[in-house]
């Protein structure tokens, strides 16, 4: 198996024309690709507001020849998720899912605190996933997906509300080495680092750019175009990524 993954995050639509287009050039990017991803992975705030009427836009949007896979971000509510988006009953329950995708899982997990911005794991989730993890048959590769960091990113805003709970994700990943890596959001700048001994990689954000310290202010670049990650995981659970500006 290789699996072909595309990920995005951080849409924040709002109905305005910016978030819109930048929104409609990044799908429209990904549908003219010569090869079509196994799936598409979108690690949270796809609404700004959490309103209705952004969740059928993002419907509208996603409208893919090919799955895509939400995990919800701190701008997101779950039950307007479920019900405008997936046409699902509304819940407030941690939005937990798993995927079978080209002979790889991929779980999609909720590490947000509703009506805050960090990010937590709270038990049910955490036992979610190990119970999820232990119950996968053969000896396939998993991803995890979820919107808040469990790393520092080295700029203060996110690294203020990142997951307050991360050795608790890291002690729970030591009993499952099938993990091959952890795909999250929130950020707004694409990158790459490690944690519990795994590739952690970060998604460009669609609706503007994280500009770090060194590269000054404003924080929000909304001129920088939108960003896509692809990552390519093989049967050997080895993880390549590749990141593309969508001009």
């Amino acid at each position: 198996m290789t699996l072909l993954l595309a990920h995005v995050s951080d849409l924040h639509l709002d109905g305005t024309a910016h978030t819109t287009e930048r929104a409609t050039r990044t799908v429209d990017y990904l549908r003219g690709l010569a090869q079509a991803p196994d799936a598409l992975l979108v690690t949270g705030d796809i609404a700004d507001h959490a309103g209705a009427e952004e969740y059928q836009e993002a419907a509208r949007l996603l409208d893919l020849p090919f799955p895509v896979l939400v995990c919800p971000g701190n701008h997101d509510d779950r039950e307007t998720i479920r019900e405008a988006m997936l046409g699902e009953q509304p819940s407030k329950e941690p939005f937990n899912r798993v995927h079978e995708v080209a002979g790889a899982a991929v779980l999609a997990c909720d590490s947000t605190i509703p009506g805050q911005d960090g990010g937590h794991l709270d038990a049910t989730t955490l036992m979610w996933i190990n119970e999820t993890l232990s119950s996968l048959p053969g000896e396939g590769p998993a991803l995890l997906a979820l919107h808040h960091p469990p790393v520092r990113v080295h700029h203060p805003l996110p690294d203020s509300m990142r997951l307050d709970n991360a050795d608790d994700l890291a002690g729970l990943l030591q009993a499952h080495p099938r993990v091959a890596g952890i795909l999250v959001g929130h950020a707004h700048t694409g990158g790459a680092s490690t944690f519990a001994g795994r590739p952690l990689l970060l998604a460009p954000g669609v609706t503007w750019t994280l500009r770090m310290p060194w590269e000054g202010e404003p924080v929000a670049n909304r001129d920088q175009p939108p960003g896509v990650a692809f990552h390519v995981l093989e049967e050997d659970h080895r993880l390549t990524t590749h990141f593309r500006a969508v001009v």
